[in-house]
């Protein structure tokens, strides 16, 4: 007697990388993968989608999981989810229906990587002029401004955001940083110096976030830090797209308010193609590549399939929604 089939959808897997990136052959044969390309955002259509599956392999929000939707997977048992966090997903209600997610490890410096990539493209203004040159006629099209001697502000000083001020003191730059617990002691490790938000907006030519998304930090650059920033000032977001209020940011790119700003995360995403961001000149968009390398990956998908893989023998690992 052939053994019911235990099916797992691999979502939201836009490079086509998922299957490459991980042994999923060494999984026990009864199990049937199937793996989706695209986001879907109605929840009826990925109700429809998802019902028949016992396990989803779930890129770290990419897609919300709200209760309503969960409730209506009646055969989900496991979501395995790359990161240690995934704040589309409503851990509480996964626990109280039966649902297990378990998390990955994460590495951190390729999105340390991206800001700093960003920051020197708004600059020298990178994306300009390579579309100048290859429409043909473009030739120094424009006048960049340098690192040295420029003040970075960092808002959140963690693991990432450590990494970028010691890069940017690396260039000569004066590092400043800011969060709610931000203390003096973890400056001084990092070796800079602490300023309050206001000070931090009004006195850094460049202003990148590095700040976990939760209720205090949603919003948190709106139409007043933006008023703040000098005129010549960019911002840099390689965090979550809710962080910044979008439409704020829209508005004063395109009254010139700021120089510009890069953005790598959106309230929504994928992002819309009627979103205001697309017609600007002066940001400089990317579809949330910070954390997308060969390496991590990887990583998420080794670790995903070690997930399933424990989780089908009854002994789950790296469990988010445990008591």
């Amino acid at each position: 007697m052939t053994a019911r089939p235990i099916r797992v959808a691999i979502l939201d897997d836009y490079q086509r990388v998922a299957e490459d990136c991980a042994d999923w052959k060494s999984l026990p044969p009864e199990v049937e993968v199937t793996v989706f390309r695209d986001t879907l955002a109605d929840e009826d259509a990925l109700a429809r989608r998802l019902e028949p599956f016992r396990i989803l392999a779930v890129t770290r929000e990419r897609t919300l999981f709200s209760r309503s939707l969960l409730q209506r997977l009646p055969n989900l048992k496991l979501i395995a989810t790359s990161g240690m966090r995934n704040a589309a997903i409503d851990m509480a209600a996964a626990r109280e229906l039966g649902i297990t997610v378990c998390g990955t490890a994460t590495l951190g410096y390729p999105t340390a990587e991206l800001a700093w990539g960003l920051i020197i493209a708004l600059c020298r203004h990178i994306a300009v002029e390579d579309r100048a040159m290859h429409q043909g006629g473009g030739w120094q099209t424009t006048v960049g401004v340098g690192l040295r001697g420029k003040t970075l502000g960092v808002l959140g000083l963690g693991k990432l955001g450590g990494q970028v001020a010691a890069i940017g003191k690396a260039f000569g730059m004066e590092v400043v940083a800011w969060s709610r617990n931000l203390t003096e002691a973890r400056c001084a490790e990092v070796g800079v110096r602490r300023v309050e938000k206001d000070a931090l907006f009004s006195g850094a030519d460049m202003v990148t976030i590095h700040l976990v998304l939760g209720e205090r930090t949603r919003g948190l650059v709106g139409a007043a830090e933006l008023a703040l920033m000098k005129p010549t000032a960019y911002l840099v977001n390689t965090s979550r797209g809710p962080i910044v209020d979008e439409a704020a940011l829209a508005d004063a790119l395109a009254a010139r308010r700021i120089a510009g700003a890069a953005i790598d995360v959106y309230s929504r995403e994928p992002l819309p193609a009627d979103s205001r961001l697309r017609g600007l000149d002066n940001v400089l968009l990317t579809p949330h590549l910070g954390y997308v390398t060969r390496e991590n990956l990887e990583l998420f998908f080794g670790e995903t399939v070690e997930n399933i893989a424990a989780f089908l023998k009854g002994a789950p690992v790296r469990v988010l929604n445990a008591g």
